[in-house]
């Protein structure tokens, strides 16, 4: 039997907690496997910084997917300020839609769901990143009004240097 695409009624943010964590870890997993381009899974790094935005709520926010009864993958939405953007803003900077729900309307939910949230904390303006070679997720955040600003976003990771 196959599945009913679910409706954004279908669709549920759960507030991940602590007790998720191991979940979670499972969804990082996976997201770095889906998409290569992203670099591998850094445990090491992630587990602890996922626990710390777990328990400071003024970091941002992190979900568990819900569709129908089932868990269908996780969201983080990490809180931030930018002058350019009108203030607060926020960076949608994990979303795994687990391979079973996707192309089924759940991702589009999602991104109306983490909106809607956002806006209830003041947020002015989303944003995130997908790597080149992921035209799936390109199309899919086009398709719910995200673009291209026409900058380059760079990092510098200063956990890998030595002081």
């Amino acid at each position: 039997m196959s599945r009913a695409e679910p409706s954004i009624a279908d669709v549920a943010l759960v507030r991940a907690t602590a007790a998720d964590e191991m979940a979670l870890n499972v969804f990082m997993r996976q997201l770095r496997e889906d998409d290569p381009d992203e670099g591998p899974y850094d445990e090491a790094l992630c587990r602890p910084a996922m626990a710390a935005l777990l328990g400071v709520p003024s970091l941002g926010r992190v979900w568990i997917i819900r569709a129908g009864s089932e868990t269908a993958g996780y969201v983080v939405l990490t809180l931030s300020y930018s002058v350019e953007l009108g203030g607060r803003y926020a960076f949608i900077d994990e979303l795994f839609v687990a391979r079973e729900f996707r192309g089924k309307g759940v991702g589009s939910s999602v991104l109306q769901l983490v909106a809607a949230e956002a806006r209830s904390l003041g947020v002015q303006a989303l944003s995130l990143e997908v790597t080149r070679s992921n035209d799936v997720a390109r199309r899919l955040y086009r398709r719910n009004g995200f673009v291209a600003r026409g900058h380059e976003l760079m990092t510098r990771r200063l956990h890998d240097e030595v002081e």
